[in-house]
């Protein structure tokens, strides 16, 4: 699947739907650790809904939200070259050392995981520079959310 540099989603399905594509795609590949995908914009601008279409793609059937309180949960998967869906939110993260403590560096030298980091400019120093970055911004209708890409930012 080829990553446009940006996209309009015209609904929360249509977010979720783009999720399962870049979930998949993501799924088939092999890599030599953690692969980071960044999340950020404002609230209810679509990170959750992303991360809960990604998480459905990859077979987690039960409800994914966001975990505010806890900042980390990491779903088993089992998929070829997936094994681990790690799910943070860095919404209550003061420093990015924080998640450091958190067995952040760890994490990433887990081959077989895919990293989802919500407000992750809030951690962003210490993110690798392969990090794909999605940014979410409210549209012009309730529904709609303007999603652009980076590679690295």
């Amino acid at each position: 699947m080829q990553i446009p540099d940006s996209l309009t989603a015209s609904s929360p399905a249509a977010t979720k739907q783009f999720a399962s594509k870049l979930a998949k795609e993501i799924a088939r590949t092999s890599s030599d650790r953690a692969r980071v995908i960044a999340l950020s914009g404002n609230l209810g601008a679509g990170k959750t809904t992303f991360t809960q279409g990604f998480a459905k793609a990859l077979g987690i059937e039960r409800p994914v939200q966001s975990p505010t309180f806890v900042i980390m949960k990491i779903y088993e998967l089992k998929k070829k070259y997936l094994k681990h869906l790690v799910h943070i939110d860095a919404y209550r993260i003061e420093t990015p050392e924080e998640l450091n403590h958190l067995g952040f560096q760890k994490l990433l030298e887990d081959k077989d995981a895919v990293i989802l980091i919500e407000w992750a400019d809030r951690v962003k120093k210490i993110l690798p520079q392969d990090t794909t970055w999605i940014t979410f911004e409210h549209g012009k209708t309730m529904t709609e959310r303007s999603i652009a890409f980076l590679k690295h930012k």
